[in-house]
């Protein structure tokens, strides 16, 4: 449960929405697609409709293929003391929409992880043909493996620099382009990121060094925590940095950040002190954000844990379509 005080401290207004019942046919909850600001929802999810596969809908296709440790100058694979740099293999997917035409520039977004590579092609199919988000390419990318501090996830992900984004603009969109045929668009406000948990992390991370290459953010339980290792003196807290010094102490950047957390996220219980608390972290995030007046959404999911997929298929379509509605 989140400490009254906390919100108090944040300057968070919250306003409730009622969860629908409980059923298979009934619309998602319509959290806002065109607010910005704080939302509850829950303890009651429901699958979304954009998630099923509608007939007389053109589906897209998805690519998929495998990147090799040894083909990337920039993570060749983390180096252990008696057997020198430990491979890797990265998977990487591409949904393609239907109405796409090669050549055309198009609007994408990068999920880390891999993760919804089952979810967001039926939703971008469905949202795509009902003129509610522009034609785009979702890209998914693995990760090199592991969790945490030490492991290549880790490294990728939690640590607060340019370094992964730079990493995905030089070595995966190239060949995404290439093999594919496909011209990215290089208009920021074309191109979004997204991620759960430290993916989520790495996701606001590309968008907070390089605004010049995205302005769209889009987590699920965002490890806004300290848990970046190697350890970085510029950021000692790791991500816990973003809410704590980065944002309040920065002019405000072009971004639109869409931000959702779990009720009983990881370590809810933890007192400030550790750097470890989700909630707390993704709480503060968002008055960081709101005190720098940033176009956001923040999600407290009631009952739901740390990446709760029954949050994710409910609310992740309306979450897409307010991190774009002023694309043009």
């Amino acid at each position: 449960m989140i400490a009254a005080a906390w919100l108090v401290s944040s300057g968070l207004v919250w306003r409730s929405v009622a969860a629908s019942p409980p059923s298979t046919t009934q619309p998602a909850v319509a959290l806002s697609a065109k607010e910005d600001g704080n939302f509850v929802i829950g303890p009651d999810y429901t699958d979304a409709p954009e998630l099923e596969v509608k007939p007389g809908v053109p589906r897209g296709s998805v690519k998929t293929f495998v990147m090799e440790s040894a083909d990337s100058k920039m993570y060749p694979g983390i180096s252990k003391k008696t057997s020198g740099l430990v491979p890797y293999k990265r998977k990487v997917g591409v949904y393609i929409p239907s109405q796409y035409v090669a050549g055309t520039p198009v609007p994408f977004i990068v999920c880390q992880d891999a993760n919804y590579q089952r979810e967001l092609p039926r939703i971008l199919d469905n949202m795509i043909n009902d003129h509610r988000l522009p034609i785009m390419v979702a890209v998914f990318i693995g990760n090199g493996g592991g969790d945490a501090q030490g492991s290549e996830r880790g490294l990728e992900y939690d640590t607060v620099s340019g370094k992964y984004a730079e990493f995905v603009q030089t070595e995966v969109l190239p060949k995404i382009a290439a093999d594919y045929k496909i011209t990215f668009s290089t208009n920021p406000d074309a191109r979004a990121t997204m991620g759960s948990s430290s993916g989520g992390a790495a996701a606001f991370t590309m968008a907070w060094f390089h605004p010049e290459w995205y302005h769209r953010v889009l987590t699920y339980s965002g490890t806004y925590v300290n848990q970046q290792s190697p350890k970085n003196s510029d950021s000692p807290h790791g991500a816990w940095e973003y809410h704590e010094h980065l944002i309040p102490q920065a002019d405000a950047k072009p971004l639109r950040v869409w931000m959702e957390v779990g009720e009983k996220d990881n370590r809810f219980g933890d007192a400030e002190g550790t750097f470890h608390n989700w909630v707390m972290a993704n709480d503060r995030m968002a008055a960081a954000l709101k005190a720098k007046g940033y176009h956001y959404q923040y999600v407290l999911a009631k009952d739901a844990k740390h990446v709760d997929q029954r949050v994710v298929r409910q609310t992740l379509p309306e979450a897409m379509e307010w991190l774009w509605k002023d694309y043009k």
